[in-house]
């Protein structure tokens, strides 16, 4: 009897002891988070208020960290400007007198989107023009294409010079495009206008009459030829142009043919039915580009983009260029002939190198580690300009390449950039046959 009621003791203390386990359990369970909240509230008191302000500003810059593309320009902020470098005098004003206008002559090869993708140009855009006008896939070589773009890089207004005598204008509207005006002309006159340097090839054309769009094509025509801005006085062009007159009116001009007499010797440009300027051999007068600064194509780290946003603010920060990454010391090579005008150190840009290519075209090369090149120096086409590097405000080692037409930016992976076509053949024949009646109207005079 006693044994049994010892064991009922023992099971009923057992018993109370499960019944107060959870209420234990709980007890060391809340014990620790009461400690943790009592402990944060101390450091939170102790600590000094600027903390959290700093902690916020980290999270951010490793927000941003996260979002900026490796080997590459940072987009935490605005790179200050570096394009005071770009020359900008009477002879660029001539090739580039608007901005966002530009003007380009069809060869093989070209549609419109590649035509004027480089700008980068929506390709909804191109769509919804085309939409309005089939014809527009059927571009031949030699025609001409002018066309503006707005503050937003959507195109706003495109000309489109079929033939001699029909020219095509389409106009952005709330719907897409429209064919806004559509001339006929038949009456073509042509005229030789002489013009003798005086102090600047820019001012004495305009004394002489030709308009803006008039000396433009007798620059280009020669670029590569001859530096404009390195005339003498005295220097003697002849300059043979077709123009349209509708209603009484000159509504189009056509540069046929130029003659320069410069320190006895004679420069001439012929165009030819593709619309391209040859000598009077024949010889194509372009200097041909490469595609890329490097012997080999590179990753991409960072696109052409004149709408890039920072990821962070939503800041428009525009990307002119292509970034290449590449290994620091990898040469860099100028892809034309050229002349230096740019070379030097920037705190954004690093060391970095501008060559100017004929009148219409500049490249520019950044976050170099070592120049091997010096302002005035000419330069040829694959030429050894610089060793890449990792300078000014970079990520990572790369190469920053941007070329400008008429200087404005377009993107070196889809730039139409300048080649040498070859005439043969009929198209040869022709070519002689209409520069030698052409060559005998410059020497007239």
């Amino acid at each position: 009897m006693y044994a049994q009621k010892k064991l009922n003791a023992i099971s009923l203390a057992f018993y109370g002891l499960f019944c107060l386990h959870p209420i234990i359990l709980s007890a060391f369970m809340v014990a620790p988070l009461i400690v943790s909240i009592f402990s944060s509230k101390l450091h939170i008191s102790y600590a000094s208020s600027a903390s959290l302000p700093i902690n916020r500003a980290q999270f951010k810059n490793n927000q941003i960290s996260a979002s900026l593309p490796k080997d590459s320009e940072p987009l935490d902020e605005e790179s200050s400007s570096i394009e005071d470098d770009l020359l900008k005098d009477d002879m660029d004003n001539a090739i580039s007198s608007e901005t966002n206008v530009h003007d380009y002559i069809v060869t093989y090869g070209d549609t419109l989107s590649n035509i004027i993708n480089q700008y980068d140009v929506e390709l909804a855009d191109i769509i919804q023009l085309i939409r309005c006008d089939r014809r527009l896939h059927n571009l031949h070589i030699g025609q001409k294409l002018s066309w503006t773009l707005n503050n937003k890089h959507q195109l706003q207004h495109l000309t489109w010079e079929r033939s001699h005598g029909e020219i095509r204008c389409y106009e952005r509207t709330k719907k897409g495009f429209k064919v806004s005006l559509s001339l006929k002309m038949d009456l073509f006159q042509r005229k030789i206008t002489t013009v003798i340097v005086n102090t600047s090839f820019i001012n004495s054309a305009r004394l002489a009459g030709l308009s803006t769009k008039e000396i433009q094509a007798v620059i280009k025509s020669l670029q590569w030829q001859i530096d404009f801005r390195k005339l003498r006085d005295g220097d003697r062009f002849e300059i043979l142009t077709m123009y349209a007159m509708l209603n009484g009116k000159k509504q189009k001009s056509e540069l046929l043919g130029v003659r320069l007499h410069n320190t006895n010797k004679n420069y001439y440009a012929i165009r030819a039915v593709n619309g391209k300027f040859y000598d009077r051999s024949g010889s194509d007068l372009t200097s041909r580009f490469m595609r890329f600064p490097t012997v080999k194509k590179y990753r991409v780290s960072s696109s052409f983009n004149l709408r890039r946003p920072n990821p962070i603010t939503g800041k428009i920060i525009p990307h002119k260029g292509v970034d290449f990454a590449v290994p620091i010391g990898t040469p860099v090579l100028a892809i034309g002939d050229g002349e230096i005008i740019v070379s030097r150190f920037s705190s954004t840009a690093g060391k970095y190198v501008a060559i100017r290519h004929g009148h219409q075209y500049m490249t520019r090369y950044m976050h170099l580690n070592t120049l091997l090149v010096k302002v005035g120096q000419k330069v040829k086409r694959g030429e050894h300009i610089a060793l890449s590097g990792n300078t000014g405000r970079s990520t990572g080692p790369h190469v920053h390449f941007e070329i400008w037409v008429n200087n404005q930016a377009v993107n070196p992976l889809t730039a139409r950039l300048p080649c040498m076509e070859k005439l043969t053949g009929k198209n040869r024949r022709n070519y002689l046959d209409k520069a030698k009646k052409i060559i005998l109207q410059l020497n007239k005079k």
